[in-house]
């Protein structure tokens, strides 16, 4: 299955070992997920992963990194009018699902809304269509 994963997803993955996240995190080294990516969404997960706040080891961010670039599908999204989105930083996430035909996995479904022909799914379900 490929799916675009959300930031918050990928973060906490990496905050709560043994939480939902961090089972669907464990899929990428499994291969039973693709983790869709951009540009711009692997930036965004180098900066934000490497925030001191959350004290993630510098190492396991460049594992995750490198598994993304190896395993991981990379798309060029596609062109359309900036929508409406409640986090307009959301925007890279839905232009990357819409170009690989596949659902965003995020912790906050109200962030993508039905209007903008991506769904959304939470991590819980992403584990339960894998089952």
């Amino acid at each position: 299955m490929r799916a675009v994963l959300d930031t918050n997803v990928v973060v906490s993955g990496f905050l709560t070992p043994g939480g939902t996240p961090a089972r669907v995190l464990a899929l990428l080294d499994s291969r039973r997920l693709t983790a869709v990516y951009s540009g711009s969404i692997l930036k965004e997960y180098e900066e934000v992963l490497a925030r001191p706040k959350f004290a993630i080891n510098p190492r396991a961010i460049a594992t995750y990194l490198s598994l993304l670039r190896l395993e991981g599908l990379r798309v060029t999204p596609v062109a359309i009018e900036d929508p409406s989105l409640p986090d307009p930083a959301d925007f890279p996430f839905m232009v990357a699902a819409l170009a690989a035909a596949c659902p965003v996995v995020t912790g906050d479904l109200r962030h993508f809304p039905r209007t903008t022909g991506v769904e959304a799914i939470s991590p819980a379900e992403l584990l339960a269509r894998l089952r």
